[in-house]
């Protein structure tokens, strides 16, 4: 490959995750896809539809991610979530801290891209902020810390994070049955979700479900398959194309916020290229407008007073900070880090339901101070 066809793919891989995004964004708008309100519906209700819709969600990444695996598109070796270190006190704080502030910033990363597109005012300082402190614990103050504190408490998983894998490999089982593992906890996932009466008769449910878990799967093509050049014109190493990492990605949302803060501060500077996570955010942002112009949705958001606006301030710092310490949001570690079975994505995802269930609790202590 000469360095024309090299660009010509880089446009072609930006262009296509600007495509998958705007649809995450445009199902999400559509169908209410909310961790926060999720678990909210949960605590306050009972209700356990939309949390379903989530189920059903990871269930669809589960088995597209393993399946392309299988047939060999992709290696799942080449994601940040196969690395044996285990930060499992990182993913359980930073899910925790991002959870509680989810709820206090009326939903997550990426809802907040959705509600921005909706015409949310509020939800355009959530986004600077929330930014802004995770830029902060990538390069900045808390990133020390993080560094110097929970960063450090880990433990090697051999031969890889992934459950499946690891289960696997106790078993004496090979590589490609782990794959399968794969496959079938997916869609004994889908299986239970839509298991419910509530789901099976939604079509919204069903949109929710699928359309979500089809983003991430095509998200993780886009880099992993069609993004992939084995040895790149000018180094002679092998590259995915687009990414920050350096490697195979899917959907996420906290860094990529603060990628594209630096990508908008340093716009003039020719070495800020457009990335997957760059893309992704604004591809969000353009899928969920284009819905709520199309459906007559659209509506100007801004705050209540100064209490709102003070909780929102720290509900962004917290996701920021959370995050970026958790290795990613809602989508990064719910969505496509369960996807690929990585234990630190689980105990990230769990920690985030734990902070939201405890950002609930502080939100009805707050009412009933009133």
């Amino acid at each position: 490959m000469d360095s024309a066809a090299f660009q010509s793919l880089y446009h072609t891989v930006v262009g296509a995750a600007f495509v998958v995004s705007a649809l995450f964004g445009a199902i999400a708008h559509r169908t209410h896809f909310c961790t926060m309100g999720a678990v909210s519906d949960i605590v306050n209700m009972g209700d356990w539809t939309r949390m379903r819709m989530w189920i059903m969600a990871i269930g669809v990444a589960m088995v597209g991610f393993h399946g392309m695996a299988a047939l060999g598109w992709i290696d799942p070796s080449q994601t940040i979530y196969y690395s044996g270190r285990v930060i499992w006190l990182s993913a359980l704080v930073g899910g925790a801290l991002f959870g509680f502030g989810m709820v206090l910033g009326s939903g997550c990363g990426s809802k907040t891209l959705v509600r921005i597109g909706g015409g949310s005012l509020k939800s355009v300082v959530v986004f600077f902020v929330m930014g802004v402190a995770a830029f902060a614990t990538l390069r900045g103050i808390t990133a020390v810390l993080r560094d110097r504190t929970v960063d450090r408490v880990a433990f090697e998983m051999q031969p890889g994070s992934p459950l499946s894998l690891w289960l696997a490999a106790h078993l004496g089982w090979s590589a490609t049955a782990a794959l399968w593992i794969g496959i079938g906890v997916g869609f004994a996932l889908i299986v239970w979700a839509a298991w419910d009466d509530g789901v099976r008769r939604s079509p919204q449910a069903w949109l929710a479900g699928l359309g979500i878990g089809a983003t991430v799967v095509a998200a993780w093509w886009v880099t992993g398959h069609l993004g992939f050049v084995p040895e790149h014109p000018e180094t002679l190493e092998p590259v995915f194309v687009a990414t920050n990492s350096g490697r195979m990605e899917a959907l996420t949302f906290t860094a990529p916020m603060a990628y594209t803060l630096d990508w908008l501060i340093y716009f003039s500077d020719q070495n800020k290229l457009l990335s997957l996570g760059v893309v992704s955010v604004l591809g969000v942002v353009a899928g969920a407008l284009a819905h709520a112009l199309a459906t007559r949705t659209f509506r100007w958001e801004g705050f209540a007073g100064t209490r709102d606006t003070a909780l929102h301030l720290v509900g962004a710092l917290c996701m920021g900070v959370g995050g970026v310490t958790a290795m990613g949001c809602t989508i990064g570690q719910g969505l496509s880090g369960v996807s690929t079975l990585s234990l630190t994505s689980v105990v990230a995802f769990a920690g985030i339901l734990l902070g939201a269930v405890a950002g609930l609790r502080f939100q009805l202590w707050l009412l009933e101070r009133e």
